[in-house]
């Protein structure tokens, strides 16, 4: 499987987002090279392509799969912008993030594909599983005595959790109480342009 090592600050600043999005804490600015990036006019091209490059970059996900998003995301009834956000928000992987039991998205991957966590009961390995309203999402039993979810929940204390998921920190789980909304990200993004760029 492919994976995505390039440097988190240094990929943040070229996509013009903030580390602390992806759950990692933000370092201190400087100032050297501030208008680095604006020295040049970008294109129309150049605009939709730096929005798909920070969309997958957020959600981990490589060109095939997000390709894949973005084609179910037409097919799907409604504004397509707002299907690809859903179907990428709803990523099992995502929801672990987003219920405070990862300190970031690589980390839920990572937790997710070792087994630790179930949907309705069952354990489920794999960080794509789309989730729906209605599904619980757990920690298993022999996991949370874990030192690492301990620790995870020291770092994650004080996280603001997503409308569209109702968490119970004491039984590490979380319910789906509907689809998430494109106005309850916590990062900008233009999805409209991703569509665009798909479309030509």
């Amino acid at each position: 499987m492919a994976i995505d090592r390039t440097p988190i600050s240094k990929r943040c600043k070229a996509l013009g987002i903030s580390p602390a999005v992806l759950g990692y804490t933000q370092k201190k600015e400087t100032k050297r090279n501030r208008t680095q990036n604006n020295r040049k006019k970008i294109s129309e091209y150049g605009l939709q392509l730096k929005e798909k490059q920070k969309l997958k970059f957020i959600y981990g996900v490589l060109e095939r799969q997000f390709y894949h998003y973005y084609e179910l995301a037409v097919r799907e009834d409604g504004v397509s912008g707002e299907n690809l956000i859903k179907l990428l928000e709803t990523r099992l992987d995502n929801v672990v993030f987003r219920m405070g039991m990862a300190i970031t998205r690589r980390e839920a991957r990572q937790l997710v594909g070792h087994g630790h966590f179930t949907v309705n009961g069952k354990r489920v390995d794999i960080p794509s599983y789309r989730v729906k309203a209605g599904d619980v999402v757990a920690l298993k039993e022999k996991s949370r005595k874990s030192p690492k979810f301990e620790l995870i929940a020291d770092s994650t204390h004080g996280r603001t959790f997503p409308l569209w998921l109702d968490v119970n920190k004491e039984a590490s789980s979380a319910s789906v109480v509907r689809a998430p909304q494109r106005d309850e990200l916590d990062f900008e993004i233009q999805e409209h342009l991703i569509i665009e760029l798909y479309s030509k």
